[in-house]
């Protein structure tokens, strides 16, 4: 887990809508940092047995809006066309005071407040936050007091860390890097298993031996405070097996290329979304 500040001084209503994966790693990571199960809300036409499990605990789940009124906060975990039929219902939980905390991707400030009202910062985590490992960066609408930052900024970082952006453009740029960014390493270790068996090896041995690889160099990469050049250098003997392979790697139509393109599409898509 990541040195998130406790979120037992948060108070409620906290009510999150759409607990899916994503939902459900951050009202976990809530939990396990402190914040008081009583305090939460959840609606999810689909609940999961884990999450139904939590009403026990003192979560409310799919409450009737005349039940809790406006709430201090709402944390929307919907994906995009979800919020598009279910948005205007979330109105009816939204006060003049209420911060509004959307994970959506390609869902702007302002078509979120034109839906909710609130206000809002617009955040985007990735599926590292599963496990503590996430990051997220958040921009903030105007409207947004420093108080209610502090408590968005306390509610992201329990699954991991967040950085800040001032300009709301940059959020497709982001999302194309660390929002989509783990199904690219997840396909590196696909398609270096898949190599493995085209040089001879046999599957499970390439799968496993891709996927330790992976996750290794990923962990070496947290731990250390070398740039990501340094470490690949610290790997590459001159005119070794390694520097063999990253003369294809980092040729012309190599790696540096489809990174360029595949960020590029992965952008435009994020823009096309917001429309």
């Amino acid at each position: 887990m990541n040195d998130a500040p406790p979120l037992a001084h948060l108070k409620g209503p906290i009510l999150l809508a759409g607990a899916g994966k994503m939902g459900g790693a951050m009202l976990t990571g809530w939990l396990a940092r402190g914040l008081d199960a009583r305090h939460v809300a959840v609606l999810e036409p689909q609940p999961s047995s884990e999450i139904s499990a939590l009403a026990t605990k003192g979560i409310r789940l799919n409450p009737a809006a005349k039940d809790i009124g406006a709430v201090a906060t709402l944390v929307i975990a919907l994906k995009p066309q979800s919020f598009r039929e279910a948005g205007g219902a979330l109105k009816l939980f939204v006060g003049p005071d209420t911060l509004v905390v959307s994970i959506m991707a390609g869902t702007t400030i302002a078509s979120i407040a034109d839906v909710c009202g609130g206000s809002v910062v617009r955040a985007m985590p990735n599926t590292p936050a599963a496990i503590g490992r996430g990051i997220t960066v958040a921009v903030a609408a105007n409207s947004v007091s420093a108080d209610q930052r502090a408590v968005a900024d306390a509610l992201l970082r329990a699954t991991g860390s967040v950085e800040w952006v001032d300009d709301e453009s940059l959020m497709d740029a982001v999302t194309a890097v660390s929002g989509s960014g783990p199904a690219y390493v997840f396909l590196l270790a696909e398609e270096l298993a898949r190599a493995g068996v085209e040089a001879g090896l046999p599957q499970e041995l390439a799968t496993k031996l891709a996927r330790e690889t992976v996750a290794g160099s990923g962990e070496l990469l947290h731990r250390s405070d070398a740039p990501s050049a340094t470490l690949r250098q610290n790997v590459t003997s001159p005119g070794g097996t390694t520097a063999a392979a990253l003369e294809v790697l980092m040729g012309p139509d190599g790696m540096a290329s489809l990174m360029i393109r595949a960020v590029a599409a992965a952008t435009r898509r994020s823009k096309e979304l917001a429309k």
